[in-house]
């Protein structure tokens, strides 16, 4: 049976959450007593890292993989925690350098890491520090998974999953930078793609599959293709609440500047159906915003359905069915 003294239901457990924050805080605090003893501005550098890693978030990544590993596994979490706290990281790297990439101020209510870095000596600094805080992140991730215990075959699937991840992120990442340079070549089903490659894929599927992938062989290969199938759904769904939490979110709540995707002209699936409208009342207008909660309560009702007769654990079902509503009706 699950241990139920550290992990409950499909809800956010606060218990599961807390062992996931102290592998990164004991981490962490480790890498900057390493850094530290080289250059104290070094150990700054860390510090800030910690910060932002440490600086609250969803932790929607460690979650969907830890029920990936839940669906097929009875044994005591303690020792995948480190995998499943990798994923943060990777998060953080990829945040700090979306940041970069958007010139957005806040994130999570704080200012950005180059924000935080151009304080010190500008903003060409800051950009610069930030970018070497996303990579810190990024191997700071892989040193992190590296402390999991697996036997050998078992590592080389979770690492298959987690590059693979890598990779798409990057790649939708580009996509969208893209989208913001030549929008006229953007279509619906262009900006669906990004989202499943930039979102679905690294936020969803493949943390599932990760966490599938730690459980051992003896998973079965069925259910790699219904996180497949449901991953790519509740991804899509969650960009898709994505997209209208940036034009009419609440940035108190949100933690992010409203209106940023039509500052920058992002062309989102919203923006498309709105034919580019440019401000959040002439998309409110056009309809788009009501087409685009249909899609997402079609996407999270298939996934649902996905979960109907699959292989998996009962507890681990409903999490999954918790979750895809949870992660998609979100306000912030």
């Amino acid at each position: 049976m699950a241990n139920d003294t550290l992990e409950g239901t499909g809800r956010r457990t606060p218990l599961l959450l807390d062992a996931i924050e102290g592998t990164l805080a004991d981490f962490l605090g480790a890498q900057i007593v390493a850094l530290d003893g080289t250059d104290p501005a070094l150990g700054g550098l860390a510090r800030t890292t910690r910060d932002l890693v440490l600086a609250g978030g969803k932790r929607l990544r460690p979650t969907f993989a830890y029920w990936g590993w839940r669906a097929v596994s009875d044994d005591p979490v303690e020792p995948v925690l480190p995998a499943l706290a990798a994923l943060e990281l990777m998060h953080t790297f990829a945040l700090v350098h979306d940041d970069v990439m958007d010139e957005s101020a806040t994130r999570r209510g704080r200012p950005t890491a180059h924000r935080i870095f151009a304080r010190q000596h500008g903003a060409r600094f800051g950009e610069s520090a930030a970018i070497l805080v996303g990579d810190l992140c990024l191997v700071w991730a892989d040193q992190l998974l590296a402390r999991t215990p697996m036997p050998a075959a078992t590592l080389f699937a979770v690492r298959a999953r987690y590059d693979r991840m890598r990779v798409e992120a990057v790649a939708g990442q580009y996509l969208d930078v893209l989208g913001e340079r030549d929008p006229g070549q953007w279509s619906v089903e262009r900006a669906l793609l990004v989202a499943r490659l930039k979102t679905a894929s690294y936020s969803v599927q493949r943390p599932l599959q990760f966490g599938l992938a730690l459980a051992g062989p003896a998973s079965q290969a069925a259910l790699d293709d219904v996180f497949e199938r449901y991953g790519a759904l509740v991804g899509e769904a969650f960009q898709l609440r994505d997209d209208l939490l940036g034009v009419f979110g609440d940035p108190a709540v949100t933690g992010k500047p409203a209106g940023d995707d039509l500052r920058s002209g992002k062309p989102t699936v919203l923006r498309l159906l709105a034919r580019g409208a440019a401000d959040a009342e002439a998309i409110a207008a056009t309809g788009a915003p009501e087409v685009v909660e249909a899609m997402i309560r079609e996407r999270v009702a298939s996934a649902v359905a996905v979960l109907a007769d699959a292989p998996i654990a009962d507890q681990a079902r409903a999490a999954l069915v918790e979750l895809a509503v949870r992660a998609t009706e979100r306000p912030a």
